[in-house]
């Protein structure tokens, strides 16, 4: 499965589970701390609606990564 793939599939698995956000849904705050806690640095976000797309370092290599509203973490690269 190529990269594009992979990123639609994340996306639609993403917006399913955003159709029902979480009652507690994270702050940008909260996402870039628990990103950092992962081990991301230079975390930026790229504005794309609901889904939260973050641009970020990770051993050296940007990354692009998801954060659903629950926290969890999808990297794209």
């Amino acid at each position: 499965m190529d990269i594009k793939a992979k990123k639609l599939l994340a996306l639609c698995f993403l917006a399913i589970f955003n159709a029902f956000p979480a009652a507690h849904a994270l702050t940008l705050d909260d996402i870039k701390a628990k990103l950092e806690a992962a081990g991301y640095t230079q975390i930026r976000e790229v504005p794309s609606g609901k889904i939260k797309t973050f641009i970020a370092t990770r051993n050296g290599k940007v990354r692009s990564i998801l954060v659903d509203s629950t926290g969890h973490i999808q990297e794209l690269q």
